[in-house]
């Protein structure tokens, strides 16, 4: 492709908005428009980010190469199909559609038309997960927390696709293999959906992996753990920090060193769209595939389907 990657986003609400500031200030992108159920929403973004407010979806076909969508989970499916079946890429927030079927038709389609489908798992595009991934290994037992406080969105669905579903993604990456048993409870508190969850799973390879999530709690922690032969890494996904220690052989006692890696801090949705963004103008392969959003959604699926 040569010239501007023409783009729109569709949804700007919480995470929408983000979409469009992000991208109306990329090079190499034209942002042709922005769609919200809300007209006046819309229209504020727009002229925010010096753009066009669109009536509907409709409207964008013919005139973009690519459209990111930040929608609710449960219209995913019927705002994205249309631009895959016209060849349009498109990147759909987490989780990728509002079931597995749905995310398998979106897939099909893609498959016919030859259409681009990425997969909005920010945190993949996290510089701290980035930097710490080549430091992973083998992992045996991995501990993960992603608790927050309560949200005003995204209530529709439990916390398990809200916010595990980001460390699920992750650890189908990093420890990959068949997940070959899952131990799961989860609790409604403030909301008819589940608010905290705990999870364990057991990869064939013998990796745990115990995962807690929750929309209600006092303070915010995003952390990861990995424990492995000689080595330890530990990610805090908020600060953007990465700790490693190893086991030194020594003449005799062993000693422990280590520390806190450097790390160049960014915002991981401008990576995230700046990779989609260049799938779209080359061809490459996007960082997160839709096929890989649709695996993080059939866990999440499973292990929601056990509470």
């Amino acid at each position: 492709m040569t010239g501007s990657v023409r783009i729109a986003v569709i949804g700007v609400g919480h995470l929408g908005q983000h979409h469009a500031r992000l991208l109306a200030e990329m090079p190499g992108v034209e942002l042709v428009g922005v769609v919200d159920a809300k007209a006046a929403r819309a229209q504020e973004i727009a002229a925010k980010y010096g753009t066009t407010a669109c009536a509907t979806p409709g409207e964008l076909l013919g005139r973009v190469d690519a459209v990111t969508i930040a929608a609710p989970t449960a219209v995913h499916i019927e705002l994205a199909l249309p631009f895959v079946d016209a060849g349009v890429a498109v990147l759909v927030e987490k989780p990728i559609a509002a079931s597995v079927a749905d995310a398998d038709r979106l897939l099909d389609a893609a498959e016919r038309r030859g259409t681009l489908v990425a997969a909005g798992h920010t945190e993949r595009f996290n510089p701290a997960v980035v930097a710490a991934m080549p430091l992973v290994s083998a992992p045996r037992f991995i501990e993960i927390h992603r608790l927050g406080t309560f949200p005003e969105r995204s209530l529709d669905i439990d916390v398990i696709f809200d916010l595990m579903i980001h460390d699920l993604d992750l650890l189908l990456t990093v420890v990959g293999g068949e997940v070959s048993s899952v131990e799961a409870v989860g609790v409604n508190v403030l909301t008819p959906k589940v608010d905290i969850a705990n999870v364990r799973l057991r990869f064939a390879s013998g990796c745990i992996a115990n995962l807690t999530a929750s929309r209600i709690s006092r303070d915010r922690v995003r952390k990861a753990r990995f424990f492995q032969p000689q080595s330890y890494v530990s990610i805090d996904y908020a600060a953007q920090e990465v700790e490693v220690y190893r086991l030194i052989a020594g003449n005799g006692r062993p000693s422990i060193e280590g520390g806190r890696l450097e790390v160049m801090n960014e915002e991981p949705l401008r990576r995230e769209l700046a990779d989609f963004v260049e799938a779209v103008g080359t061809g490459k392969r996007p960082g997160v595939t839709g096929r890989e959003g649709r695996e993080a959604l059939a866990l999440a699926t499973r292990i929601a389907e056990l509470m």
